[in-house]
């Protein structure tokens, strides 16, 4: 096991992929996820932007800010916090799930305010996170990974409109 972990150079929370030789290196030993019960309303998810912009209140002041909000399956906000980086401001939301108890978040949604990358959706599923949208684009990497590990996927959460990439179902779009 200490072989897969192993990396060569220097390496920062945002990289993943940094320092690996094969690309059955970058897959953690993170269970996929196994339920698909979770079920989210069109109309919550649509929502959940503007929940997150309105927690943004150092974004408001600086206009610089990355943010990360974890909601639950009715679209309440549960965490949010920012960071000039998004990865940084997923480790943070994450890293405060954790010191409260809650995971894993098996029942919840990670809405990041940039892209979706890898190394977020290999955070999100190492808490258990089903259902990962960002107000951008996801990298073909993590829709790749989000496919395999059973995880949702959605891309330009833009209200009213989103793009759907994996694991459908757990959208209610009617």
């Amino acid at each position: 096991r200490l072989n897969a972990a192993q990396r060569f150079g220097a390496i920062s929370s945002s990289c993943g992929l940094c320092g690996k030789t094969s690309m059955e290196a970058i897959r953690q030993s993170f269970p996929a996820i196994g339920s698909r019960s979770a079920r989210l309303a069109v109309e919550t998810l649509l929502s959940l932007p503007g929940k997150l912009r309105e927690a943004q209140g150092d974004f408001s002041r600086t206009g610089g800010l990355h943010a990360a909000g974890i909601f639950n399956m009715n679209g309440e906000l549960k965490i949010a916090r920012e960071d000039i980086g998004r990865h940084n401001a997923v480790d943070k939301a994450i890293g405060r799930a954790l010191l409260e108890g809650w995971l894993p978040l098996n029942s919840h949604i990670l809405l990041v305010s940039g892209r979706a990358s890898f190394e977020i959706m290999q955070k999100a599923l190492a808490a258990g996170i089903p259902v990962v949208a960002a107000v951008s684009a996801p990298s073909s990497l993590a829709v790749e990974f989000a496919r395999a590990t059973n995880q949702t996927l959605i891309g330009f959460l833009r209200p009213p409109s989103f793009n759907l990439y994996t694991h459908i179902e757990r959208v209610l779009l009617s």
